[in-house]
């Protein structure tokens, strides 16, 4: 799961709360987020889009764009970022292999400096052809040499740090290198046979290789400007903007990059002067600056989820201040099928009070949707279908009805048991919310209180003496894509890996995983929202909500659309109105 660097906060009944993306109000100059569905054939990825990016209505040279944030970013190191917030930033100075545009709200894969790859037959090769000549700020060329490097240093495990590492898994002898510094220049994983092409060598099939290539470690890097954990406060930008001052944990500055060709590039664009991003002050008091607009706030955003406390405040015109819509991400509440009967299973499920929990967690519809499936609206391959019997992920609960599930099945008294972090008031009404509920419907509850520090490590053992709320409760993409979520998820090996929702261990569901993920991109997308139906059928997962974003703009930002990618501000499309 992609890392995210926004208020999150799980509790007890495996809540989380994220952010997302938008569909805002017209009447602030801003470009709507689109339907609640992603496209699920061809049109999700576009290889054929050429530079420049489409001109946004009413866009205007000019300005300074402030963005507050709370939370302070990890690191600007290109090859490190794995945050979504930096991650949105980074789109802004660094340009890579294949990138993400948003058209009316979703996520469609374009190239940016190269096209989108050609796989071979065996599907263990990929092949990538640069399209441009594009160059650095400092006004000197990127080499396809570069791209090559920036792959090999990311096995460097030092300036990976906490960084994707999909690398070291799929390309050949990823298990074995460890980058330039240590390892040496000469790597079998990729080559570079001639000025315009870049060869991937892979241990096995990766389908979604040039979704993966979108991240920011796949940006050019010259070699004789490697500066190693310096490079962050030096980085060669190949974007619109490159870095004009940055203190770190306090501010990034950027300015215009005077090398950054816009004929060559179909994502990003070049209307502000300049970005502002400043850290570290309370969200309520700069969301309440944003909200009043007044002076050099009117041109600033903040990337946090709005307070409810200003939802009052949201009416006539603030009300177009308000950018909102769907996000990657999905919560639930996991069920042991190991231990959990199917039939007990599906008792759980029309006895889950949804309502009474999305209440006591703190949820609201700024920022979350009831859920009846595991892909969330904001991924390709998402399909609306009709919501399996009590999978809806709302209603009070029917114990009456699970009641009678239980005594046909000669289940009644059948005893569930979780863990709830029992430091915390709100984990604490969560779980006894369930308690009740489930011991109106004729189960056992037995909650198991253990302290925040045990929260973590209790409900991740797939072999805790509990058979509800173990393992993954809740998933956002990596890339939106089901190849980021069925595979790691729903494979037996899950449970190996602590990534399992739901412990299911069937080997015919995992040769069906496998022979989805060797397929195209484009052919694989329709075929995950058919499997997310089947596997909703076994109950081993009740879906509880998907994730939503709502933020607060200045009444002189115009262009804001909520990259579905990321969960955040689409940066490239922001301008200062006049």
């Amino acid at each position: 799961m992609r890392r995210v660097n926004k208020a999150v906060a799980i509790t007890a009944a495996a809540a989380l709360a994220m952010t997302a993306c938008g569909s805002p109000s017209s009447n602030n100059g801003q470009k709507g987020g689109g339907s609640d569905t992603v496209k699920t054939d061809k049109s999700a990825f576009d290889p054929d889009a050429k530079g420049p990016a489409k001109e946004i209505s009413g866009a205007k040279k000019g300005g300074t764009v402030t963005v507050y944030q709370q939370q302070t970013p990890v690191t600007f190191d290109p090859t490190a970022i794995y945050y979504t917030d930096t991650g949105e930033i980074a789109k802004l100075m660094f340009r890579t292999p294949t990138q993400f545009a948003v058209r009316d709200g979703q996520p469609v894969l374009v190239p940016d400096l190269t096209d989108l790859g050609t796989q071979s037959a065996d599907k263990l090769t990929w092949t990538f052809k640069v399209k441009n000549k594009v160059k650095y700020a400092d006004g000197s060329e990127v080499k396809v040499e570069d791209l090559a490097y920036a792959i090999k240093r990311s096995f460097d495990k030092d300036l990976r740090d906490k960084g994707p590492s999909y690398q070291l898994d799929f390309f050949k002898d990823g298990d074995k290198y460890t980058g330039p510094f240590t390892g040496g220049d000469a790597y079998s994983g990729v080559e570079t046979p001639d000025a315009s092409t870049l060869v991937i060598h892979l241990a096995k099939p990766f389908s979604d290789l040039p979704l993966y290539m979108t991240f920011p470690m796949f940006t050019p890097i010259p070699k004789a400007k490697d500066t190693k954990q310096d490079y962050q406060n030096a980085s060669m930008a190949t974007g619109p903007y490159q870095i004009d001052t940055y203190t770190n944990a306090v501010e990034l500055k950027l300015k215009r990059n005077p090398n950054w060709d816009p004929k060559t590039d179909p994502v990003r664009h070049q209307y502000p002067d300049g970005f502002d991003f400043k850290w570290g002050a309370d969200n309520l008091k700069t969301q309440q600056q944003v909200l009043n607009s007044n002076g050099a706030d009117a041109t600033a955003i903040n990337t946090a989820d709005v307070d409810s406390t200003f939802v009052p405040q949201l009416t006539g015109n603030k009300a177009s201040q308000l950018v909102k819509g769907n996000a990657s991400c999905t919560a639930g509440l996991t069920l042991d099928s190991r231990k959990i009967p199917i039939e007990v299973r599906k008792a759980v499920a029309k006895a889950y009070p949804y309502d009474q929990t999305w209440k006591a967690v703190g949820l609201n519809d700024y920022i979350a949707s009831p859920a009846s499936t595991i892909l969330p609206p904001a991924v390709p391959g998402y399909k609306k279908y009709d919501a399996l019997p009590d999978l809806a992920g709302k209603g009070e609960g029917d114990p009456a009805g699970a009641k009678k599930l239980l005594e046909a099945a000669g289940k009644v008294g059948y005893e569930l048991s979780w863990y709830y972090d029992n430091t915390k008031p709100q984990s604490q009404q969560s779980s006894q919310i369930r308690a009740d509920a489930l011991t109106k419907a004729g189960f056992t509850a037995k909650p198991v209180g253990v302290t925040t520090a045990e929260f973590r490590k209790k409900t991740s053992d797939m072999n805790a003496p509990v058979n509800m709320g173990q393992g993954t409760n809740a998933w956002c993409s990596d890339w939106p894509s089901g190849s980021s979520w069925f595979p790691v998820l729903f494979k037996s090996d899950a449970i190996e890996t602590q990534q399992s929702m739901g412990m299911l261990t069937d080997k015919a569901l995992d040769t069906k995983i496998d022979e989805i993920s060797n397929l195209s991109p484009e052919q694989a997308t329709a075929k995950w929202g058919d499997l997310d139906k089947e596997i909703m059928g076994t109950y081993a997962f009740l879906p509880r909500y998907y994730t939503k974003t709502a933020i607060l703009v200045g009444t002189k930002v115009g262009g804001t659309e909520i990259d579905a990618t990321q969960g955040m501000p689409f940066f490239v499309n922001q301008f200062v109105k006049s």
